[in-house]
């Protein structure tokens, strides 16, 4: 019944992405939202933006039964944003989605996450040195995330499946259609080789120009990195690489020729250090201080992390982090909250504090 009363939510109008999750974080579920209004409504300020209506109507459950037959016919799966299983880098990020459906694997909490993103007229040269890089990263652990769209984003997901790094496809439109149809085999091969497709939109959404800068920063704010393959000045690549800037997120890009303006994107970015020069995987294994051997510490050693720990064992692991820091990187936590994780943590035996306040994986 939540994944019912949730999407019910996501379909009322009025009413902002950022109040609606305010909202379903107070009332605790999507059924209480709608069953239990004065739990929520008397801790919201007062104010015309709130006063629109959250009740079930005739309309909206032929909606939502609609959407959910549809979900069940195609084995599609819906994560909202008071999901455990919700993307922990996602759900930093300010403007994250109330939800989104999925189908295929769901692994969201990949150790490692490269999103790729690249121009839809891609050279042979780009899409060499992309599967290059992928080729020297596929022992590292990681999951590569796209947008399942021509050129390079087709080139990531393809090169990702053939070298079994699990992939991610963000798209623009419903999971009632796929966008392009030329990569409706690809979509499948992604499914049957653990991966998934994701979108925010329900199922009748066609691929809009207007969903796809949404689209991106789902991609964007998945990932630990983004790699800009190949862009020109202007495009949704160089849109997705502003977006990472802005959640924190590491930009590498791929040098070209300079006689290709299919090549100059790349180029700016790194002329404006807004991101680092690839040219092989071991670029972006240092950048990112990511150990060339496969590993997964907190779960072979640590399987009893919460989600919130386990994303403050990461950051840590990185190296020795201050308690500003570490704030920093978890802004969702007040500090008596973050104290209190770190402490639980520590004596865990999982961190230790060093001098000057901050904390280390090594003693």
């Amino acid at each position: 019944m939540e994944t019912y009363y949730c999407i019910a939510l996501s379909k009322i109008e009025g009413i902002g992405r950022a109040t609606l999750k305010r909202i379903l974080t107070i009332a605790g579920s999507a059924r209480n939202v709608f069953e239990n209004p004065d739990s929520w409504r008397k801790k919201l300020q007062s104010g015309k933006r709130f006063q629109v209506e959250i009740k079930l109507n005739d309309t909206l459950r032929r909606a939502v039964d609609e959407e959910m037959g549809f979900m069940a016919k195609h084995n599609i799966q819906l994560c909202q944003y008071l999901n455990p299983a919700y993307p922990a880098r996602l759900k930093r990020c300010p403007d994250a989605p109330l939800m989104f459906y999925y189908i295929g694997n769901g692994n969201f909490q990949q150790p490692r996450m490269l999103a790729v993103v690249g121009t839809r007229n891609a050279t042979t040269y780009g899409i060499r040195s992309l599967t290059k890089i992928l080729e020297d990263l596929k022992e590292s652990n990681i999951a590569t995330i796209s947008g399942l769209a021509y050129g390079i984003d087709t080139a990531a997901h393809e090169v990702s499946v053939n070298l079994g790094i699990p992939t991610m496809a963000v798209m623009g439109c419903g999971l009632g259609t796929i966008y392009p149809s030329s990569n409706r085999a690809l979509a499948g091969s992604i499914l049957e080789h653990n991966g998934t497709l994701i979108s925010e939109f329900d199922f009748t959404t066609g691929p809009d120009r207007m969903n796809f800068p949404a689209r991106n920063r789902i991609i964007a704010g998945m990932a630990d990195a983004v790699l800009v393959a190949e862009s020109g000045l202007k495009g949704g690549s160089i849109i997705t690489a502003h977006i990472a800037s802005s959640y924190n997120r590491d930009i590498f890009a791929i040098p070209g020729t300079i006689f290709d303006e299919r090549h100059e994107g790349c180029h700016e970015l790194i002329r404006k250090n807004m991101a680092a020069i690839a040219t092989s995987g071991k670029d972006i294994l240092e950048m990112m201080n990511w150990d060339v051997a496969p590993k997964n510490v907190q779960t072979e050693l640590f399987p009893d992390l919460s989600e919130e720990e386990e994303v403050i064992f990461r950051f840590i692991k990185q190296g020795r982090k201050t308690i500003d820091e570490i704030s920093e990187h978890c802004p969702e936590h007040s500090p008596s909250k973050l104290a209190g994780l770190l402490l639980t943590m520590e004596l865990k035996g999982i961190i230790f504090a060093l001098p000057g306040k901050s904390y280390s994986t090594e003693a």
